[in-house]
């Protein structure tokens, strides 16, 4: 059941967002279809009226949505999925059929129409097998299969293992249970990876979707404290009902046929994610673009200025707590870089070479986080990331804000809401990294498009206006 390798939840898809991907291939298949017969029918569907085959069109990605091609279920062959193609171009005739009788004959072109149609139904033979492979790919390599923790090895995680073996919508990956030295050391075949302690600092997080607590609900003085300890997690944590009325339970959010009601973390939003995704794609690519001849003359400068590599790579938090490789230009002597950002950068830091002083301040040297943006480990808008094991004086950032990992339950950013806020640069004192965390999670917590264009817009002049930062 499990996947030969984890992948960080940040890297793995939902139904819901490879469904509207596959919908809109489809739809640009429909479409092509029918300007190719306009070019290519001797007139035939040119003379006619391009009204029915938009509503042709429509119909037949209706019918489809209807009958369920675009589900993909775990136990679904191809022979049946192919069979629920020609379950939808039968209802989308019957709709058509509908729909546009009130047409006239010359205004439909009910041959060309007909050739339209059969090519149209042609041609999803042909791509649905391929979707229908993609699918069992990714869920074969764990991509679409949501990983789940359990913490508590009771009857209710063995029922909810078991329902998991059984439907294969979810991957339980470990047990975690205060009672380990009492408790066998795997649950229905799931090894038991340590205490809730554990769970908190355990190299697992960036691979899990969500935490269930499976513990009885009789035991509510348990259930509160673990919610409240569980809380520091930036993912998803979720309560295993075990009791109530089962129309109460049905709508809850369901895992294997498992009723969980969520208590904590952030949770998954598909139509504010694949939105996201595509800003990040189509804006960091012309951004790439515009800024490449630019990237290319600092590289120069630097080489030109000290030894060393062009590039910094530093070791920093990404989403769900996961540790990517974020790239910089380097504006530091390269003997005397900090990668564990153990010191800050202050005001006259004689660390900081020439062209750092001068590409820090303007944040050029963060221009090559574009790659990791385009590689989906950041976002153009987020929380920025910070160091693994970054320190405020002598203290672990971490470790001076209860809520510290909540500012991980979206990709960290190349701006954020903190930084054209006031919050650019070093944080030496608990108020400012306090500040700065209270601004990350205002922002997961308003996070749209129109908030994330308004913070690009407002970045340049920020970071102009801004000459009292010291970065």
């Amino acid at each position: 059941m499990r996947p030969p390798a984890l992948t960080p939840t940040r890297s793995r898809l939902n139904g819901w967002t490879l469904g509207m991907i596959f919908r809109l291939a489809d739809l640009a298949a429909l479409a092509a279809i029918a300007l190719a017969g306009a070019r290519l029918g001797a007139g035939a569907i040119a003379t006619t009226s391009v009204v029915p085959f938009a509503v042709g069109a429509l119909a037949l990605h209706w019918s489809l949505s209807a009958v369920g091609a675009y589900s993909f279920s775990q136990s679904e062959g191809l022979a049946r999925h192919l069979a629920r193609i020609g379950a939808g171009l039968g209802l989308a005739a019957v709709a058509l059929g509908i729909l546009l009788s009130g047409f006239s004959p010359i205004e439909v072109g009910w041959r060309a129409f007909g050739l339209w149609l059969a090519a149209s139904f042609a041609a999803l033979c042909l791509l649905h097998p391929g979707w229908w492979r993609v699918v069992r790919g990714w869920r074969a390599r764990g991509r679409l299969t949501p990983n789940i923790v359990v913490v508590g090895a009771t009857a209710n995680a063995e029922r909810l293992i078991a329902a998991a073996l059984k439907s294969r919508e979810a991957n339980v990956v470990g047990v975690f249970d205060d009672r380990v030295g009492r408790i066998p050391p795997s649950v229905q075949g799931v090894p038991v990876l340590g205490d809730t302690a554990a769970l908190l600092r355990h190299r697992i997080g960036p691979y899990v979707d969500r935490v269930v607590i499976t513990v009885p609900s009789i035991a509510q003085a348990r259930i509160r404290q673990l919610v409240e300890r569980l809380s520091a997690l930036p993912n998803e944590v979720m309560l295993f009902i075990d009791q109530g009325p089962a129309g109460r339970a049905s709508a809850l959010s369901r895992i294997a046929d498992a009723p969980l009601a969520p208590v904590s973390g952030g949770p998954s939003d598909e139509r504010r994610a694949l939105v996201k995704r595509v800003e990040d794609l189509v804006i960091g690519s012309v951004a790439l673009l515009l800024a490449m001849p630019l990237m290319g003359a600092i590289a120069l400068a630097i080489k030109l200025d000290s030894p060393g590599p062009v590039f910094f790579r530093q070791r920093r938090h990404g989403f769900n707590n996961e540790e990517i490789l974020v790239w910089k230009f380097r504006s530091m002597r390269a003997d005397r870089a900090d990668a564990a950002a153990h010191r800050q950068v202050g005001p006259g830091d004689d660390r900081v070479t020439r062209v750092g002083r001068i590409i820090r301040p303007t944040s050029l040297d963060e221009l090559p986080q574009l790659f990791n943006v385009l590689k989906g480990e950041m976002s153009l808008v987020g929380p920025r990331p910070h160091a693994v094991g970054m320190r405020t004086g002598s203290s672990e950032s971490a470790k001076l804000v209860a809520g510290y990992a909540h500012r991980h339950r979206l990709k960290p950013g190349m701006t954020g809401w903190a930084a054209v806020n006031g919050s650019r640069g070093p944080v030496e004192t608990p108020d400012k990294i306090r500040r700065r965390v209270a601004l990350d999670i205002e922002y997961i917590e308003r996070q749209s498009l129109l908030l994330d264009l308004t913070i690009m817009a407002l970045t340049i002049p920020c970071i102009f206006a801004d000459g009292k930062a010291v970065r």
